[in-house]
């Protein structure tokens, strides 16, 4: 990737905490870079770092060593005036919203242009417009206590547009959502993006967010990067435990069957194949069964990703006969071990 395709790039950063005796790492050696314009995922379990990551890219914690990249400038080297300067191009939407209770709607839209010094009547104009953009043209005037959970975070979305952000960064901004109403929010980043080429950043650990939206995802684990690529890349082949960690459930000691000496193969299916009939055709052609022992698959995009385990035949002939039709018909399949 080129250095002027990305709008972040984060180099070597690195986020420590004294403790008595020892130091605590939470950032060890970040590198990433996010391209202008898409919308990146970055992911980890409880605890991995991804909340302290996000803060860092618009320093609102102090890197104890890096440097974070912004639209070409380094951040890390601006003076107090020029961070906060920097920091308006950088909207930011967290999990509980942080609304202003004795403030209506469009008066939390109009906040942060009240403190860009921005004239009232601009302001309100321009709140009325982002309230529409985001749904909510109709409740300009009610409170947050009048407002459900996804009005709230769109009223939130709505205050990080209002003083033209290049970046939108989302800390966990479904996550205290219902499903159904989480799937409206990230319908509206999405239209965002599309409609006014707004870099998105989520930040979740939620996978059902990644696939839904995001066009690439790094996977944080144990304050460091362990794996990025597109959402198709991660999904279809994961390379380190964290991803496969969180992309497939653990299979229960229930679905295996007490046959271990069986033979069992690993069909991931990447969009091309998802919809065909593939077992159909290959128990039709080897004239032999398989027992599918764990199935876990993803719609990204309106295309399935994912895996399915299935138990071979006893049959040494009729398994092997099985793994050439599959290699044959270039579906992506290996045989594993699966306890």
């Amino acid at each position: 990737m080129k250095n002027s395709d990305a709008i972040i790039r984060l180099q070597d950063l690195c986020k420590t905490y004294q403790s008595k005796n020892t130091t605590v790492y939470a950032l060890d050696k970040i590198n990433l870079e996010i391209k202008r314009g898409e919308i990146f995922g970055i992911i980890g379990m409880s605890g991995a770092g991804k909340s302290t990551l996000v803060r860092c890219i618009n320093l609102l914690e102090k890197p104890t060593s890096g440097d974070v990249i912004f639209d070409n400038q380094n951040l890390t080297l601006l003076s107090p005036q020029k961070l906060r300067e920097a920091r308006r191009s950088m909207g930011m939407i967290f999990q509980q919203f942080n609304l202003l209770m004795q403030r209506t709607a469009l008066e939390n839209v109009c906040f942060p242009m009240e403190i860009a010094g921005i004239k009232k009547q601009e302001a309100q104009a321009r709140a009325a417009e982002l309230l529409e953009i985001v749904g909510l043209a109709d409740r300009k005037n009610s409170y947050p206590s009048q407002l459900s959970g996804g009005q709230k975070q769109r009223v939130a979305i709505a205050r990080a547009l209002a003083t033209n952000p290049k970046v939108l960064l989302c800390d966990e901004a479904t996550s205290a959502l219902d499903p159904n109403t989480t799937r409206g929010v990230l319908e509206l980043l999405k239209d965002i993006n599309k409609r006014l080429g707004i870099t998105v950043v989520i930040i979740t650990h939620e996978m059902s967010v990644i696939e839904e939206v995001c066009q690439r995802v790094a996977i944080i684990d144990s304050s460091k990067i362990a794996e990025i690529g597109t959402v198709e890349q991660i999904f279809t082949s994961p390379k380190s435990d964290a991803a496969k960690h969180l992309i497939y459930q653990e299979p229960k000691k229930e679905n295996s069957f007490q046959e271990k000496e069986n033979r069992c193969c690993r069909i991931v299916f990447n969009g091309g194949t998802a919809f065909e009939p593939i077992l159909g055709k290959m128990i039709l052609e080897c004239q032999d069964t398989v027992n599918i022992l764990y199935a876990n698959t993803k719609n990204i995009d309106g295309e399935v990703y994912g895996e399915m385990i299935v138990q071979l035949p006893k049959d040494d002939r009729s398994a092997n006969r099985m793994l050439a039709y599959l290699k044959n018909t270039n579906v992506q399949a290996e045989e594993v071990d699966y306890v």
